[in-house]
């Protein structure tokens, strides 16, 4: 069973004016700063790896922050009814503040990952706020160009942030350079909470909360494991994620029922295949491709700008954007190409040209596969639909990097070169964006019945 809701209000009214504009780009600051931190983490993730002594333990390094989102998805809607938006607001920014400073201040991966989980809850508590608030208060067109400005919002962090953070981690170390997206995500989360009003019937959308949990709560064992000689338990942990995921999201969901429902599928698997590999890439580049930091940094950028050039060709070309199923056919490619290559022993260049081409199809699809799976209809509330979403990429973030890591500390266990490992998780996590694909043909928004 999903989560479940009811249509807002018909009375309620979309805003527009200088409202929709503070909304907008509160939603377009916090883009630019997961931005910058994505790829702060990704590029320094060698670096973090090799400094906190983590060895197989990467999945620890990776999933701390999705295993607290986890954890405050289903207490969001909860907390939201019980607490005002200044409470929301400064409950929020000091467990983003004790988040930050516990993850710079870690001694070891363990504390990194505590430090992580903290920053994780706050996220997902501003996460279904502004999210929830944009399906309600925004109208499609305006949703539509919101969420082509934040594909745009990558664009600068992808030239500059990997050359930044290596910059920073140079002349001060890895844990100076951490703190750079910091004051960015305190902008955009002021921002949103400050112009949003409350959601009127958030009591009416609570997820089962122990089903629920079962996602942070497997995705704990997971990582606790996956480094360790008891690694084949990791699969227990994967199946109380699955569980857990149902019943987050709305119901449906896991049929693939045409509109909303279908669209939130294939956002799970293509975060899960997408987001996943590109947590590892760097991973991948420096171990499978011999690449240097500054190469790997090139190939991490690349993926950014061709998903931004997608986006503002899909503006281009319709209004209501291309059909989805044809960006995530390239993006498959993309992400089963890396592997093959892997494989092969080809140059780091191959990478670079492929993994370029997937975020131009990634850039192709977002957009109109993320309206879909946002869009109401009867028996679907916003909150709902947030929680779906963000269930979606975070879960796929978690679960693909988790699995990737997984894949290659079990590699470390039976004597297999981690360089093949990673290549093997690259070719299983570019299926699943091959699924994302076949899974978006019953996105399409199913038509309204006409009032008589």
């Amino acid at each position: 069973m999903g989560v479940s809701g009811t249509v807002p209000a018909p009375g309620e009214e979309k805003v527009a004016g200088r409202a929709a504009v503070l909304l907008g780009t509160g939603i377009v600051v916090l883009e630019f700063a997961a931005a910058v931190g994505l790829f702060t983490t990704g590029t320094l993730l060698p670096v973090i790896r090799a400094d906190l002594d983590a060895g197989a333990q990467v999945p620890a390094l990776v999933a701390g922050a999705s295993i607290g989102t986890f954890v405050s998805l289903p207490l969001a809607s909860r907390v939201l009814a019980l607490a005002s938006p200044g409470r929301v607001l400064l409950g929020g920014l000091l467990l983003a503040g004790a988040g930050a400073a516990v993850s710079v201040l870690a001694p070891g991966v363990w504390i990194f990952f505590a430090g992580r989980f903290l920053s994780g809850l706050a996220a997902g508590l501003f996460a279904v706020y502004g999210l929830s608030a944009a399906i309600r208060l925004l109208t499609d067109r305006v949703r539509l160009r919101v969420i082509a400005l934040t594909s745009l919002m990558w664009v600068v962090p992808a030239l500059v942030g990997p050359p930044l953070a290596l910059g920073v981690e140079h002349l001060a170390g890895w844990r100076v350079a951490f703190l750079v997206p910091v004051p960015l995500v305190v902008l955009g989360r002021v921002l949103v909470v400050r112009v949003v009003p409350p959601d009127p019937a958030p009591q009416q959308l609570a997820a089962p909360l122990r089903r629920s949990l079962l996602v942070p709560l497997g995705a704990t064992v997971f990582v606790l494991v996956s480094g360790s000689a008891l690694w084949p338990l990791a699969l227990v942990g994967f199946a109380a994620m699955l569980v857990g995921l149902v019943a987050l999201v709305p119901e449906g969901t896991a049929r693939l029922a045409r509109g909303a429902p279908a669209g939130l599928a294939a956002m799970t698997l293509l975060a899960t295949g997408y987001f996943g590999a590109d947590g590892l890439v760097t991973l991948m580049l420096t171990d499978v491709f011999d690449a240097s930091p500054p190469q790997a940094a090139v190939v991490l950028s690349a993926g950014p700008l061709g998903w931004a050039t997608g986006a503002l060709v899909t503006a281009r070309l319709r209004p209501d954007g291309v059909p989805p199923v044809l960006g995530l056919t390239v993006v498959a490619g993309s992400v089963l190409g890396v592997g093959t290559l892997g494989l092969a022993g080809a140059p780091w260049v191959a990478a670079l040209a492929v993994w370029a081409a997937g975020g131009l199809g990634v850039g192709l699809a977002y957009a109109t596969l993320l309206l879909r799976a946002t869009t109401q209809g009867p028996g679907l509330a916003a909150v709902a639909l947030a929680t779906g979403v963000i269930v979606a990429e975070s879960f796929g973030i978690l679960a693909g990097g988790a699995l990737g890591g997984a894949l290659a500390a079990a590699g470390e266990q039976l004597g297999v070169p981690t360089s093949q490992s990673l290549a093997v998780a690259f070719l299983l996590l570019g299926t699943l964006v091959a699924a994302a694909a076949l899974a978006s043909l019953r996105s399409a928004r199913v038509p309204s019945p006409v009032a008589a």
